[in-house]
């Protein structure tokens, strides 16, 4: 069984050549490398449609092959990096990343993207633990809840970080721009990590839980797999039912396993720590809505009004404004109300923000969405900042690799179900949504209109003036799919919401 903080002996505080500043720094440009390439690649969702011809579908796999395969590895990566020196891994992850990035770049097919984004998503899965396990171990007791915060809160503006630097490019360059600089930052993190950071490793390693990295990785992948086939091909389908059963079946076995392993890679029984469980829950269902609403949101902006990748990334800026400090001061509410009140609130107003966004209509303009997003941006910074203390206060400092890594994996399983899920609801409120005109259209035409809302405005475009019926009923469809995600993904935050109410504990975990 894990030990729990009292139970173990801290390891002494190592900050490397830079102290905790420097640490800081080169942690989190690693951090905001894999973060940012989870969001920036949404800017170029309506290139990518036209230019590769890829359908709703096939968008989400390319989104979704990065966040599943870093969800996938995140855990058993991060018990990797425990033993062998997180630094050591997190360099390695650099060098996979990057040169995949690289690799990405040159792609000509959908299904070539996909790929090399999986093999991106891996090398982030190796980057991704050791980036919060080396700031809470290298951090002295008295600091590290402000390191944590720091940390979280670049966790989500990182995404905001990665749309800028996307939409500057996509001003001058094509989609694959994004990679050619992706593969640049991860030469400089790799650098800075080598150079600033100590290379961490828990002082006394287990052998390592082979079947809880296996059944962990197969429950992941074939739960989002069965999400994103199911709406494509149809909810009943042998393989989206056979999917969704090996989904149940592994996680089973991951816990019946767990229970019965020395040293397992994640004990099942930590679920049982009323913080640890409402902190994994809070961070899966806080990005499971915060990357659900940037791949369909981002698209209502350049699509719905017109805007330019820039002018998208930059009217996203207003969240990492207000997520940033709120973030920051997060500790001290902990400290002066509890954990309870400010991780139900902060779940409560990223519902609110969410729901309120969902009555946007063609004609809304950008100032009803800014409403929404900055109230969602209050609830964000809130509930990640309590949400990561919360799992990280919950192990001690030699389990910090495990720790950070399974904050990661409730991170981007919540990134990847929430891009399936209201990708699926999106996409087939889109198509039954559509008018019949489509039905009356040359055959190419009219499938284009179906795969996806930019490829069906280019379409409209193409048609010139007797297009503008056309490109006004792909607006309203689009509406109707991005009303009816939002709905429901801000149903699923409310209802964790009041799970945190009832089930969360007033004061966080102690800290050794």
């Amino acid at each position: 069984m894990t030990p729990t903080p009292l139970q173990e002996t801290a390891e002494p505080v190592a900050t490397g050549r830079a102290g905790t500043r420097g640490v800081l720094f080169a942690m989190c440009l690693s951090l905001v490398l894999v973060v940012a390439s989870v969001s920036a690649l949404n800017l170029a969702l309506p290139d990518l449609a036209v230019d590769l011809s890829a359908s709703n579908g096939a968008l989400t796999w390319i989104a979704d092959a990065y966040t599943v395969t870093l969800a996938a590895f995140v855990l058993p990566l991060g018990a990797i990096g425990d033993r062998l020196g997180r630094r050591n891994v997190l360099v390695v992850g650099t060098a996979v990343f990057g040169a995949a990035s690289l690799a990405a770049s040159f792609a000509d097919s959908t299904s070539t993207l996909i790929a090399w984004r999986a093999v991106m998503g891996l090398g982030a899965a190796m980057i991704m633990p050791g980036t919060l396990s080396t700031i809470t171990a290298a951090f002295p007791a008295e600091q590290r809840a402000r390191g944590v915060a720091t940390w979280s809160g670049f966790a989500a503006a990182g995404a905001i970080i990665g749309m800028l630097a996307a939409g500057a490019l996509l001003e001058q360059f094509s989609w694959r721009s994004i990679f050619v600089a992706s593969a640049a930052v991860a030469l400089i993190a790799a650098l800075a990590a080598a150079l600033l950071a100590p290379n961490t490793k828990d002082a006394h390693p287990h052998r390592p839980d082979v079947a809880g990295a296996i059944t962990t990785a197969v429950a992941i992948g074939t739960l989002v797999f069965a999400i994103i086939e199911g709406n494509e091909h149809g909810w009943t389908e042998p393989v989206v039912v056979g999917a969704f059963v090996v989904t149940a079946a592994s996680f089973a076995a991951y816990a019946y396993l767990g229970l019965r392993t020395e040293h397992p890679l994640l004990d099942p029984a930590l679920f049982g720590i009323r913080g640890f469980r409402a902190g994994a829950i809070t961070v899966l269902v806080q990005f499971m809505a915060v990357f659900g609403f940037f791949f369909v949101g981002l698209q209502y902006l350049q699509l719905i009004l017109g805007y330019s990748p820039l002018k998208a990334a930059v009217a996203l800026i207003p969240v990492a404004l207000v997520v940033l400090p709120t973030s920051l001061v997060t500790p001290h509410l902990v400290h002066r109300v509890g954990m309870k009140a400010v991780m139900s609130v902060g779940l409560f107003l990223l519902a609110v923000g969410l729901y309120a966004l969902s009555f946007l209509g063609v004609d809304s303009g950008y100032l009803p969405f800014l409403g929404g997003l900055v109230l969602a941006g209050f609830g964000i910074g809130l509930s990640g900042a309590v949400g990561t203390a919360a799992i990280t206060g919950s192990l001690g400092r030699g389990q910090q690799g495990v720790a950070s890594a399974m904050n990661d994996t409730t991170r981007e399983v919540g990134s990847a179900v929430g891009i399936a899920l209201m990708g699926s609801i999106y996409g087939s409120h889109y198509r039954s949504s559509l008018p019949g005109t489509v039905d009356r259209l040359p055959a190419d035409a009219a499938e284009s209109v179906r795969h996806s809302a930019a490829a069906g405005l280019h379409v409209a475009d193409q048609l010139g003036a007797r297009g503008a019926p056309l490109a006004e009923g792909v607006k309203s469809a689009f509406m109707d799919g991005l009303s009816a995600s939002l709905i429901a993904v801000s149903v699923v935050v409310a209802a964790a919401a009041i799970g945190a109410l009832l089930r969360a504990p007033k004061t966080p975990p102690a800290a050794d």
